[in-house]
Formats: C-alpha cells, structure tokens, sequence
C-alpha cells in the first residue's frame, strides 16, 4: 500500500485573493491562469460578477504571493452578440509557447449550446488576439503544452459525450492552434469509491521532466449532499502525452481549511495555474476555493518529481 506525501502546503496568507481586492464590484474571484511575465507571477482570474456571467482580469505580483495589483478593466469578457460566449469566460489556462513567442491562454467560453473551449494569444497580458472556438459544446478544462510534439501542438481538454455522460481527460493535435484532431483518451475517472470517480479534468500546463510531463488535475467524488474536488498528479510519457506513466492513488490537496470548505461552491479545491520557480526549487499551485476567492499552495519541484517515480508504473 503507497499512501501520498504530504507535498504540498498553504500559504499562510491564504486567501490570496478575494473579491474586496477588485477595484470594481463583484461577486467572486477563483481558478485563475498562471505564469511568469517579465519578472511577475501573473494570475489571470475568473471574476463572477453580480449578474452571475463570468469575465477575465488580470493580477500581478512580485513575489507570487503579496501585494498584488488588479487590473481594473478585464481582459477576456463575456460577448453579448456571441452565441458561444454570452454566458460568459471561465477558468482559464495560461501557457508560454516559445515559438510563438508569446502566450496561449486556454479557457471555457459559455453560451446557451453549452461549454465550449475557446484560445485566445497575447505577449503582454494588455491585449489578446481570440483564435476562436476550437471544441464545441460540451467541452471544457483545456491546457496547452509547451512546446509542440512531433510537429504538432497538444491540447489536453474534456469532452462530455451525451451517449456516455463521461468526464474524462482527452487530447487533440494541432499544427496551426485552430483545426484539431480527434480527441484521444489520456486517463480516465476511476471506478468506485475513489476520490476521482466521478469526473476528472486537467488542471494548470504541465511541466516538463527529465522523467515526463509533471500534470495536476482535479479529481471529484459525488458524495449524498455534496460533491468533493480535490488535486492529484499524474507523470504523462514525454514523447506520447496519451501515455500515462504514473498517478497518484490518493489526492494531494483537498478541501479543509475553512475558505475551501465554505463559499458559493462548498468543498472545492480546483487548480488552474502552476509555476515552477527553478532557482528556489519550487512549484506554486494556484487554485480557486469553494468558488469563492484565490489560494496558493507550494511544493519543492524535487520533491514532487521523486515521489511521483517513486510510485509502481500505471497499469501494476
């Protein structure tokens, strides 16, 4: 039996942010995008305002951790004339794509055909260039890889089948960021009374490893009166990311601080931004609480890589 390290911990400051942080009414603040840009952490957050339709703004830090800066105008919005996104933009996924010398943001456009997954381009988190819809409804928690794989980028996300009602984690291929393959299954939810049975979905980018490619998802357990999200990690094969090489049997990080068990959305930990910090040896998850406001939690890159091939290969 492998029970799970306990490799992740809160900040203390937890929540990092909260809706008395933006300059202009709202309702909520969570699952942010993550990354670095010109020295600064950068969260790209999901603000629902008091209509209830979400939009995206950004916020900036020094340090990743204190005194941070919100933009006072949003950067992606709801579209009232966009059957795609009239209901609003959600949860979104950032990714520096060095050959395109930019930034990729992967997020959730919500309209009345349901979720769909759109990207949108920038370099300076002041302006976007929307690359459109690229998985229709229903489809949702899109991350980008870094870098392109044999020719192609890769783009992990959820489609709902209405045949099966699954919630699984697929990818699809593409050369050019707008046409894309047909989805491949990556990783399933398990089966029974496991912490992820219910459903599952990718979370931030994932980091690449001398050992594989270091992903974080959500895991969620339907229980009587409530559902749980809680984090686990999984290792995908560098040069087959359909490939799964490991996987934590227990989550990482659950719901039990206060802010995580009681908000708009009770018992929620889901995780949308990741950034590694290779001078101090350190992973910052970023994460949205009970749908309600921002929290971090850190972890020695080292550690976290260790422990994931110290586990037996998927499958034995």
């Amino acid at each position: 039996m492998h029970f799970d390290a306990e490799l992740f911990h809160r900040e203390a400051t937890n929540p990092l942010l909260s809706a008395g942080d933006w300059p202009y009414p709202i309702n909520s603040v969570f699952n942010p995008g993550a990354c670095m840009h010109n020295g600064d952490t950068v969260l790209l957050c999901r603000i629902e305002d008091r209509r209830g339709i979400s939009h995206l703004t950004v916020a900036r830090s020094k340090d990743g951790r204190t005194n941070w800066v919100v933009e006072g105008k949003p950067l992606i919005a709801d579209d009232p004339t966009d059957a795609h996104s009239c209901w609003g933009v959600e949860d979104p996924r950032i990714t520096y794509v060095e050959d395109l010398g930019g930034y990729v943001i992967a997020y959730t456009s919500y309209g009345p055909g349901g979720p769909c997954v759109a990207l949108a381009r920038t370099e300076d988190f002041q302006s976007v260039e929307s690359l459109g819809i690229v998985m229709p409804p229903e489809d949702k928690n899109a991350s980008l890889l870094p870098r392109k794989i044999d020719g192609h980028y890769v783009l992990f996300h959820r489609p709902v089948s209405v045949l099966s009602a699954r919630a699984d984690v697929w990818l699809s291929k593409s050369t050019d960021l707008r046409s894309w393959t047909t989805p491949e299954p990556v990783m399933q939810a398990r089966s029974g009374p496991w912490w992820d049975a219910t459903r599952i979905g990718m979370g931030p980018p994932p980091v690449e490893t001398p050992h594989g490619w270091l992903a974080v998802y959500h895991g969620v357990k339907a229980m009587v009166a409530t559902s749980i999200y809680r984090v686990g990690l999984v290792m995908l094969d560098l040069d087959d990311p359909t490939k799964v090489i490991r996987r934590t049997p227990s989550w990482v990080l659950g719901p039990e601080a206060d802010y995580e068990r009681v908000g708009d959305v009770p018992n929620v930990v889901f995780p949308t931004g990741l950034v590694h910090d290779e001078a101090r040896d350190e992973l910052r998850m970023y994460y949205g609480s009970a749908d309600l406001t921002v929290a971090m939690a850190s972890a020695r890159y080292s550690e976290v890589v260790d422990y994931l091939i110290s586990l037996p290969p998927e499958g034995e």
